[in-house]
């Protein structure tokens, strides 16, 4: 873990979801099932263009076929074993909990039937905003109802998640895993990131009152 700077004013964190809270492992596995393709093709494409800096949805172009348009229901499996962990001690702590991602219609009543302790849980679907829009962040802004330098948005992606953060005035962490957190780790722009994490283990030890 590294950290650019104090957290000691951070009154309210907010998640992205996949690869962030989530393990989309099962979800791009049903994804390729359903496509008729084997796992290993569909995820090797996506790494593909991922360590390209192209979008991920080009997989299907290549592949020939229509993008989905049934997703996979998340279940209490589908969490990384540090998320729920995380989560609580933040709501301990008396800090504010958000849930913010581009995630398809549905995700944040699945999340929240699971009983997933959060301030707002919301998707793009939702809003109608995707990231890296800065509408989005206005949305997490607004639905935080706290200034945005008291807000850390905790995502795996820098083009998605920390500069489009940084420039709504959040804090930011990004975190290291999946696809995703693992290229852009090494990018030079993830420096602008003013927490770097391996886990989210290391996220509750640092923050105001989880300790």
């Amino acid at each position: 873990m590294s950290t650019s700077g104090s957290l000691h004013d951070v009154r309210a964190v907010v998640f992205d979801v996949g690869e962030t809270l989530i393990d989309e492992t099962r979800l791009w596995t049903a994804h390729a099932r359903r496509a008729g393709v084997t796992p290993f093709t569909l995820m090797g494409l996506m790494g593909a263009l991922i360590e390209r800096g192209h979008d991920h949805r080009a997989a299907w172009t290549i592949l020939g076929i229509d993008p989905p348009t049934t997703f996979s229901s998340i279940c209490s499996e589908d969490f990384y074993p540090d998320a729920l962990d995380c989560l609580h001690q933040v709501k301990d702590a008396g800090l504010k909990v958000g849930i913010a991602g581009n995630q398809p219609c549905g995700t944040a009543s699945q999340v929240d039937a699971l009983g997933i302790t959060a301030d707002f849980i919301a998707s793009s679907a939702d809003w109608n905003v995707s990231k890296p829009s800065a509408e989005f962040f206005d949305r997490v802004i607004s639905a935080a109802d706290i200034g945005p330098q008291r807000i850390l948005y905790v995502g795996d992606r820098v083009d998605n998640d920390i500069l489009p953060a940084q420039h709504a005035g959040l804090r930011t962490a990004l975190i290291r895993r999946g696809p995703w957190g693992y290229l852009h780790s090494v990018l030079v722009e993830a420096k602008h990131a003013d927490l770097r994490l391996n886990s989210l283990t290391e996220l509750a030890a640092v923050l105001p009152g989880t300790r």
